[in-house]
């Protein structure tokens, strides 16, 4: 393999490492907010429970995914040189301003909100809560806002073939920011909401009976149940956005090779980009044109349109896994949550299936981060700069070792935080109440352990005599 393709896929692991994180940190710190804000109002001890226990995964997701944010950036210098040299007058301030305007701000307040929960006064923590709520959020705004213009740029002008920023509001409020930006916070929202759910079930098939996660996994289903008909709503105009700005991308997702009125939408098939068709396909009359354009007759640009398109495959198998981890997502939501205000419980085969869709908001995050990104190909800024005119002359033996060493690293990490995850939660059965703590520090203490001993071989030297 050669650089090119090596630094793309050295990319592609980074940034699909990375956004797993902030996908479940830029919502949960609301849920966390949620969990204080409920606790000031009724002195209730069980909110305060819920969000000790969630404020430690928020941690240690906050930690993962500032460090691979970090060694993410090294590639626009080590692998990706054209791209600084193209478009930094616009990249680097935006960048920028994601560090001074959201990263500062979660790091300053975050300590307050880890430790200062008894050091200062509710008011004070949930404040210090809000504003790294508020962070996390701002940092999703910058980088999406790049991201976006990337996708349709706009407010710029080129001067030797360079670059320039023209109008600052254009760059950042450019036509699909809103939706890209909209569709990315309802999916984190419906990533924590889901985990929520998923480890507080967990906690419940494994005897957790207190209060704490039946009230946290009712929050993050009713949450879901909520979100993912918005988040349905909000894909449809982002496709409609995608439609008027980016054909190439949405012919890929749909494989359609000519243009058609009364597109139908293909459920499943084999897009043969080599002779231009789909094999084995699995098609609904007229429904892709009514879904894109609102009309059975609409018509929709083919592939043979354009001169350069996207990869179809990966871009049209992507779309079809996140519409059907959504769809997933929304049948589950809306029936549990059925079944918890009904029957005020769960029972376990749901409680299972909760489990399982822990992580089902990592599919469909990384599923439509694949279509947004590789929809977006041959362009790594639609048409000002090529992906393939931004790679570094490094030699590939040197991508491929590094390559080799963050997949190693990464693979490592992924296992060890997954399994931190249930770890926290099993302990938690153990660990909830303050007289618990107190119970099991006794059980663990070497003074306590040897008065124990020592009362015991008095009881059996007794027994003896």
């Amino acid at each position: 393999m050669d650089t090119f393709l090596l630094s793309r896929i050295q990319f592609a692991a980074n940034i699909s490492f990375h956004i797993l994180f902030p996908s479940i940190t830029i919502a949960l710190c609301w849920f966390l907010l949620y969990f204080r804000v409920q606790h000031n109002r009724t002195g209730d001890e069980v909110w305060m429970r819920c969000y000790r226990f969630w404020v430690k995964i928020f941690a240690l997701s906050f930690a993962l995914g500032v460090v691979s944010g970090i060694t993410m950036s090294f590639q626009f210098g080590t692998n990706w040189p054209g791209y600084m040299e193209t478009v930094g007058n616009i990249a680097g301030p935006l960048l920028g301003y994601e560090v001074l305007t959201a990263f500062f701000l979660e790091a300053t307040f975050l300590g307050i909100m880890l430790f200062g929960i008894n050091r200062v006064s509710p008011r004070m923590h949930t404040l210090a809560t809000f504003l790294v709520a508020v962070g996390t959020s701002l940092s999703a705004f910058w980088i999406l806002a790049l991201n976006s213009w990337m996708q349709t740029p706009a407010g710029f002008e080129m001067r030797d073939g360079v670059a320039f920023p023209l109008s600052w509001s254009q760059i950042i409020f450019n036509p699909s920011m809103p939706y890209r930006v909209t569709h990315m916070l309802l999916a984190s929202g419906l990533t924590a909401a889901f985990l929520i759910a998923g480890i507080s079930a967990y906690r419940l098939l494994k005897g957790d009976h207190k209060p704490a996660p039946r009230l946290a996994l009712k929050a993050g289903l009713f949450a879901a149940a909520v979100l993912i008909p918005l988040q349905v709503l909000v894909g449809d105009m982002h496709g409609l956005n995608t439609l008027e700005h980016q054909p190439a991308k949405i012919a890929a997702m749909e494989a359609i090779w000519e243009t058609t009125e009364g597109a139908p939408f293909t459920i499943f098939a084999l897009p043969d980009e080599i002779n231009q068709l789909n094999r084995f396909a699995l098609e609904i009359p007229g429904a892709a044109s009514f879904i894109l354009t609102h009309d059975w007759r609409g018509e929709v640009k083919g592939l043979n349109e354009f001169a350069e398109h996207p990869p179809v495959m990966p871009v049209f198998f992507s779309f079809r896994l996140m519409v059907g981890i959504g769809m997933l997502m929304w049948l589950v939501a809306w029936s549990f949550s059925w079944l918890l205000w009904r029957k005020k419980s769960l029972p376990n085969w749901a409680l299972r299936t909760l489990v399982t869709m822990s992580f089902s908001g990592w599919v469909a995050i990384l599923a439509g981060w694949y279509v947004s990104e590789i929809g977006r190909q041959p362009y790594l800024v639609s048409g000002i700069l090529k992906t393939s005119d931004a790679v570094t002359s490094v030699a590939p033996e040197n991508v491929g070792i590094s390559l080799m060493i963050y997949l190693s690293l990464y693979a490592v990490l992924l296992v060890a935080y997954i399994r931190t995850l249930f770890v926290m939660a099993r302990k938690s059965v153990l660990v909830d109440r303050p007289e618990d703590l107190v119970t099991l520090q006794e059980r663990h203490n070497p003074l306590t352990q040897q008065t124990a001993h020592t009362q015991q071989t008095a009881e059996s030297t007794g027994a003896a005599r």
